[in-house]
């Protein structure tokens, strides 16, 4: 009986994954392409390696900005699909490091970031477009603020200045009012 039920229940998942794995020729096509290292995600490898970054930023609209200097590594991982962003610096004193990710989604056509650090335990997602030169990607989400102990609608502005310079800038809505917080202008090693 032990002997008839292991072969029933391999039988049953030969079939079921058998099933799973079988597709016909377009939905093939379809993965393939959705799958595939396309010409922007060979753009956004152009920007691999060492980067020197100077950040600027606001705490609010009444107080001078700050400012402080870091470094990121860039490289394409997960077969040149994604775009990691280590980042490293010091912050007040402290020491800062941030993780981030730019991915394309070949079927939305749309682009997706996110950004983690050592200064908060959240993450920040975002997504957005790039206009026609594919130079300038602008991005919507949330940022979570925890003097306010709520998200706070928040959009960033990639621009790719050149091979060697780029530049993020980032704003918040507070009260229904936007705010430039921060901006880091890069330049490569």
């Amino acid at each position: 009986m032990k002997s008839l039920t292991k072969f029933l229940l391999a039988v049953f998942i030969l079939t079921i994954s058998s099933n799973i794995f079988a597709q016909t020729e377009a939905e093939q096509k379809a993965w393939m392409e959705y799958m595939a290292v396309s010409p922007v995600h060979e753009m956004l490898a152009k920007s691999n390696g060492e980067w020197n970054q100077e950040i600027t930023f606001w705490m609010d609209e009444t107080s001078p900005p700050m400012s402080m200097n870091a470094t990121c590594t860039n490289k394409m991982i997960l077969g040149g699909r994604y775009q990691e962003s280590l980042t490293s610096g010091s912050m007040m004193g402290m020491p800062f490091e941030g993780i981030s990710t730019l991915a394309y989604d070949n079927f939305k056509k749309m682009y997706y970031t996110t950004w983690i650090d050592n200064m908060g335990t959240g993450i920040m997602y975002m997504s957005g477009k790039s206009d026609a030169s594919g130079k300038v990607i602008n991005f919507t989400g949330t940022q979570f603020d925890p003097l306010a102990g709520k998200d706070l609608d928040a959009r960033q502005v990639f621009t790719v200045i050149d091979d060697n310079n780029q530049k993020i800038e980032m704003f918040i809505t507070k009260d229904g009012k936007e705010m430039k917080t921060m901006e880091i202008k890069f330049s490569r090693k």
